[in-house]
Order: C-alpha cells, then structure tokens, then sequence
C-alpha cells in the first residue's frame, strides 16, 4: 500500500493528511478557498488520494498554512513511495489553462531542489497570496525529496497560471510515482 498519514501541529498550524499514491478521493480544507481548488486539482489530475484538513493563523495572511501543507503533503509523499524501487522516477507535463501554458519536470531523486519561474500579474487571487504558490512547491519539493522544476511559460490571469502550474505537476507526479515493478532505476542502485 503506497499510502501515508501525516499529523503536524505547531503553534501556527494544525494539520492533518491522509495520502494514497494509488487513487481515492478528495476532502481537503484548508480555510483558503483558492488553495483548496488547486489541492482538489492535484488530488483529481493526480490521481491521488488526498483528506486534509489544516487549521492555520489565516487572521495573520495564508502563509504559514500554504507552506505547512507543502511540508506535510511533501512528508507524506517521501513516506508512501518508500525506497523509491519499482517507480517510473521521472516525469513531465506541460498542461494548457486558458492563456496560460503551465510546464513541470520532476525527478523523485531524493535530491530535493527547486527551480520556479513564473510571473504572476496579480499578486492575489481569493485570499490566496500568489507568491505562496513558490513556497509551497519549495516546501513540497524539499520535505519529499523531489528536483522539481516548475515554469509558466506565459498567461495574463494568475489563477490560470498558478493552475496550470499545480495541473502540471500532478500529471507529471502520477508518471513519475507509476509502479514499474522494476528495481530502483539508478546506476547507483539506490536513491
């Protein structure tokens, strides 16, 4: 079962994540409407299942509870895909939303870094802050141990544009994460 659970409370925070690598479905609550939108997507193009509930200081701005998720969901996918053997490992997408063209390319390496690039034209969209779209892919990338590149190679409206980039990156994640049933594909012999 490629599956974790995932609980992390803080003084900021309180969050709770049910994961499966392998399909279900989708509860997510995070108190910001926009985010949830995009997690719901991730969870659908993804082919995830994904219940998660978040508590955070939202009276402060959407911050600590945007980047805590992305810690938590990039705990919860190191834990389901285990020692990484028998997956494809790498992935990619470019997904179209309208105007805007979202790209991502991502290893599940255990090598976390990320590169991002993406100009958004408004820096608010619902009570969701634009530039946590960053932080929470950085959050991910680093705590699942992913190199992941993620860029919008244009758009007008950043809700387009932050949703093709989250598209991007479930359908890129469901190739990487698919069972192979082979070893562990480095000549390193482990990841």
């Amino acid at each position: 079962m490629r599956t974790a659970e995932i609980h992390r409370k803080t003084n900021e925070t309180d969050i709770e994540l049910k994961l499966s690598l392998d399909g279900g479905g989708h509860d997510i609550s995070t108190g910001v409407g926009f985010f949830d939108h995009m997690l719901t997507a991730l969870s659908v193009h993804g082919r995830l299942g994904l219940e998660l509930s978040a508590r955070g200081d939202l009276e402060v701005d959407c911050h600590h509870t945007v980047e805590d998720t992305g810690i938590v969901l990039g705990q919860a996918l190191k834990n389901a895909l285990g020692d990484r053997s028998g997956i494809r490992r790498y992935g990619h997408a470019f997904i179209p939303m309208d105007e805007a063209l979202g790209f991502c390319a991502l290893d599940i390496s255990g090598r976390p870094f990320l590169v991002f690039d993406a100009d958004f034209p408004q820096a608010v969209t619902g009570t969701f802050d634009c530039c946590m779209t960053e932080e929470f892919f950085r959050a991910l990338a680093m705590n699942a141990g992913l190199t992941l590149h993620l860029r919008c190679e244009y758009g007008k409206n950043s809700h387009h544009m932050i949703e093709a980039l989250f598209k991007a990156f479930a359908h890129a994640l469901r190739d990487a994460a698919e069972a192979t049933g082979g070893g562990v594909l480095s000549s390193k012999g482990i990841l």
